[in-house]
């Protein structure tokens, strides 16, 4: 590893029981941080435990990152980089940065210098793509869509035209509990030939990745998608 300050993007299994998804790489890294920026400690010290048991975990510092987080915190966040320390930067579930609010740390890295260091590990966003055979060549990911019924309707609606019109696929998430309601739009929004594919509780032994039409998902519902983790791919 270069010894010059870094900060390091930490991947994280997407469950708890996939440890085995984070490389030996990341293993040794890990191993040579001593501060941390996570969205919650408890997550992440029980990642480490896991990951790399002869750390010593009271010996590393862990700053939490959310939407309660100040600027003047984000400055002292990366301060042991300025110091001649590494920093790791942890998700909660997957690839920090990306559907994430560890982008503002990484984007204030660049603004400082600071070399940006991502490591490879499991991306739910990725794997569902990967897994959906739609356009891997053209895409878009939407994060989170509206909870609220009459607005989500229009941005099915408009998710479904713009692939139309350009082909690319269409991804966005859902917290778990409103599933149930992002798929009952979709049978109430969509045209019957558009395709949807479902991937849940990717990378457990519980996972499943299927595409069908709006009219296929309408005559063979999913499995009961309430409370899972699911990545949702729309292509017109």
């Amino acid at each position: 590893m270069n010894n010059e300050p870094q900060l390091f993007l930490l991947p994280v299994p997407l469950s708890e029981t996939d440890i085995q998804t984070i490389p030996q790489y990341n293993r040794e890294i890990i191993g040579q941080i001593k501060f941390f920026i996570v969205e919650r400690t408890r997550t992440a010290r029980r990642f480490i435990r896991k990951l790399a048991p002869e750390v010593v975990i009271d010996d590393l510092t862990f700053f939490e990152l959310n939407k309660r987080t100040s600027q003047d915190d984000l400055i002292e966040m990366l301060k042991p980089i300025q110091q001649g320390h590494h920093v790791g930067l942890m998700s909660e579930a997957g690839c920090p940065g990306v559907a994430d609010p560890g982008a503002i740390i990484v984007a204030m890295a660049h603004e400082s210098d600071i070399v940006v260091h991502p490591l490879v590990g499991p991306s739910s966003i990725l794997l569902a793509l990967m897994g959906s055979g739609m356009n891997g060549q053209s895409f878009s990911f939407h994060g989170y869509l509206p909870a609220k019924k009459e607005q989500l309707a229009p941005i099915l609606r408009k998710l479904e035209q713009t692939s139309k019109q350009t082909g690319a696929a269409q991804i966005f998430i859902e917290t778990p509990y409103r599933n149930e309601q992002i798929l009952t739009q979709s049978h109430l929004s969509l045209s019957a030939n558009t395709r949807l594919t479902i991937a849940a509780d990717l990378t457990t032994p519980h996972q499943y990745i299927v595409t069908k039409t709006m009219a296929q998902w309408k005559k063979s519902p999913p499995l009961d998608l309430h409370k899972r983790p699911v990545v949702f791919v729309l292509q017109a």
